[in-house]
């Protein structure tokens, strides 16, 4: 298999494949968080360890949604209000700046524009839910556990340098 390079003035490092790939090497940590992970990764930084040659992987990953309020007429229509008034000032003051001796009424004719269009959208959007969503939520891609993973032409070094690492780390604590 050939691997494909990219060069800088200061290091030669794998390209990123362009295209969704497994990832490969060996594991040379695993953690219960994306932090720890990353922390571990530091840490190989820090002791002039060659981390292009690190990869961390979420292993089983899991789509989580977390609701965060309850939708309602008011909550559209004053989020989309407010949002609205934004766009529709920034766009009043470009306008004002390019019309010269206009005064204020391109803002006031902006901001009354994006107020009215925003409530408009979001009413008729809000409204062909039906009342199938009425929530907000966030989502959040995360995996039971990260592997990190190094090339074999140095992952046991890697793996000497994380383990120091984690009796370091339980020892403080």
């Amino acid at each position: 298999m050939t691997q494909a390079f990219t060069q800088t003035a200061f290091t030669r490092t794998p390209a990123i494949p362009q295209l969704p790939t497994m990832p490969s090497g060996w594991p040379i940590g695993s953690y219960d968080s994306y932090e720890e992970a990353q922390r571990a990764v530091d840490h190989l930084a820090d002791s002039d360890f060659p981390v292009a040659d690190v990869t961390i992987v979420g292993v089983e990953p899991m789509l989580v949604e977390r609701v965060a309020g309850k939708l309602s007429w008011g909550r559209v229509l004053t989020n989309a209000g407010m949002s609205g008034a934004w766009f529709g000032l920034f766009v009043g003051l470009l306008l004002s700046m390019f019309t010269p001796g206009a005064g204020l009424l391109p803002i006031l004719i902006g901001l009354v524009a994006g107020v009215g269009f925003s409530l408009v959208f979001a009413a008729i959007s809000y409204g062909a839910t039906k009342g199938r969503r009425d929530f907000v939520s966030h989502s959040q891609l995360v995996a039971r556990r990260y592997d990190v993973l190094s090339q074999p032409r140095n992952a046991e070094r890697g793996r000497d340098l994380l383990a120091k690492f984690a009796m370091k780390t339980h020892a403080m604590s």
